[in-house]
């Protein structure tokens, strides 16, 4: 059975910097592409940031995530990171790591969350004054 756990959420002043990380068990690593979604209070969950298997391609979703998020993998810990910088409010969310059978190839592949068969349950980040 394929578990996903991220960590590394919290409370953090605007401006700040945090790393999240999503820990997969269950299957080779390697065999996956990640992704990083977000869903904020009374919105719909939003594609933040993916990495794919094998060619290890990144994606993001644009403004005002761009430029801010870094995506990487660690195949040799099973690990996937989402490293945010320059904290928003807006960036306040629950946020979720997927794991995907697919190859990432387009923008449209890495962020369609249908493409995605295993999600974690998320890690809750808020960013304060």
């Amino acid at each position: 059975q394929v578990q996903l756990v991220e960590s590394g959420g919290g409370l953090v002043q605007a401006g700040g910097s945090l790393t999240l990380s999503c820990a997969v068990s269950g299957r080779t690593f390697s065999t996956y592409s990640m992704g990083w979604f977000r869903q904020a209070p009374g919105k719909e969950r939003q594609f933040v940031a993916a990495v794919s298997r094998s060619t290890f391609s990144t994606f993001y979703t644009t403004d005002p995530v761009k430029g801010r998020f870094t995506i990487n993998r660690d195949n040799a810990k099973n690990t996937v990171y989402l490293r945010i910088n320059s904290l928003e409010f807006g960036d306040t969310a629950v946020y979720y790591c997927a794991a995907a059978d697919e190859l990432l190839w387009s923008m449209q592949v890495a962020s369609r969350a249908t493409n995605y068969k295993y999600w974690g349950q998320g890690t809750q980040v808020t960013v304060s004054s």
